[in-house]
């Protein structure tokens, strides 16, 4: 089985957040994050450096004694190419996508599929990490 090339690292995880605004301070203020990006009053996209925590307001009907807090996983690809031929790769082994390929808003690129247990797993490329000098992609890459 030929994979694509490989993926760089679980750095990201979203969360579903019932009280969105004690939540970003905790995380900025407490914990040192950084605002990367609050597209709009239910999502609130953070850094530390090298990983990402992305915060969505819960819906109102949310149970956190049945409903999971876990939005998805994210998994951070190198090339833009790569969203596309990981997502192939997991339609051919038959795997369970969720949301095909597509660019977004804020110039990143990706698709969602689920795992065997019905997690969801978000394959992304962000521009900003290709770019950022500061993270060593041979680290991953060896």
């Amino acid at each position: 089985m030929n994979h694509p090339n490989p993926h760089i690292g679980l750095r990201h995880v979203a969360l579903y957040i019932r009280n969105l605004e004690a939540c970003e301070k905790f995380y900025v203020e407490i914990l040192g994050f950084n605002l990367d990006w609050k597209p709009d009053a239910d999502n609130i996209y953070l850094n530390s450096g090298g990983d990402n925590l992305a915060l969505h307001r819960a819906k109102p009907d949310f149970n956190p004694g049945k409903d999971q807090h876990l939005d998805h996983i994210g998994l951070f690809l190198k090339e833009k190419t790569d969203v596309d031929a990981w997502f192939e790769f997991i339609k051919a082994q038959h795997g369970d996508i969720r949301k095909e390929p597509k660019d977004h808003r804020d110039g990143t690129r990706s698709f969602y599929c689920a795992d065997p247990d019905g997690n969801i797993v978000q394959l992304i490329w962000v521009p900003q990490l290709t770019q950022d000098s500061t993270l060593d992609f041979q680290l991953f890459y060896g």
